[in-house]
C-alpha cells in the first residue's frame, strides 16, 4: 500500500468513545513522508487539554530504508499522564510503562523490531503562587519502533497505552474516572 493509502486508512480508524483522536501537523524533517495524530483521554469540551492523559503518534516512511530503522517505516510515539503522587514514587513505574507498550503491541499482533525509548517519571512541588496546587506526579513515555504487518494495529496499541497510563485499562470504556486524586501538573 502507498503511504497516502496508509494515511487514509489511519484517518478512517475508530477509537473508544473516551479517547479523542485528531490529525496534527507532522514534522517534515524526519522522513520524506510523515503522518501524525494526537489523542486525549476524556478531553475537555473543546476536545483538547485532557486532565487524564494525552499522546502523539507519528508514522514515518522513507523508501530509502534507513539502516537504523531496518525498513521503510518507523513509528515514534509519546504518551503522558498525571499520577497520584504515591504512584509516582514507585521505583518500578518506568518499567511498567514500557511493558504496557510492549504488551499492547503484542496483544494486537503488531510485529515490530528495533524498539527504543525512555520512560520518565516526574515529581513536582509548587512554591509561591503555585503552592496551593500541591504536589504532583507524571509519567511520560517516548518510544520508537519499526513496524511490520498491519499499521492500524500499531495505532491501536498506542491508543491503548495512552488510556492505560491515564488509568483506563482495556475494556473499561464508559467506566467513571475520578479525577480529584490526580493532579494536572507535572
Amino acid at each position: 500500500m502507498t503511504f497516502a493509502g496508509v494515511a487514509d486508512a489511519l484517518r478512517a480508524m475508530d477509537f473508544r468513545a473516551d479517547f479523542t483522536v485528531r490529525e496534527i501537523a507532522a514534522p517534515s524533517s524526519l522522513a520524506p513522508d510523515a503522518f501524525a495524530i494526537a489523542g486525549d483521554v476524556r478531553p475537555d469540551e473543546e476536545g483538547v487539554d485532557s486532565a487524564y492523559g494525552t499522546g502523539r503518534l507519528i508514522l514515518l516512511h522513507d523508501p530509502a530504508e534507513p539502516d537504523a530503522w531496518g525498513g521503510a517505516w518507523r513509528i515514534v510515539c509519546f504518551a503522558q499522564a498525571p499520577l497520584e503522587t504515591e504512584i509516582g514514587t514507585d521505583p518500578l513505574l518506568a518499567d511498567v510503562a514500557w511493558s504496557w507498550l510492549m504488551d499492547a503491541l503484542k496483544a494486537r499482533g503488531a510485529g515490530f523490531h528495533s524498539a527504543s525509548g525512555t520512560a520518565t517519571k516526574t515529581l513536582s512541588k509548587g512554591f509561591g503562587s503555585l503552592a496551593d496546587e500541591g504536589d504532583g506526579a507524571q509519567i511520560e513515555l517516548r518510544a520508537s519502533w519499526s513496524p511490520s504487518g498491519d499499521l492500524a494495529a500499531h495505532v491501536d496499541a498506542w491508543a491503548e497505552l495512552v488510556c492505560m497510563l491515564a488509568g483506563l485499562p482495556p475494556g473499561s470504556e464508559g467506566i467513571a474516572v475520578f479525577g480529584s486524586h490526580r493532579t494536572t501538573r507535572g
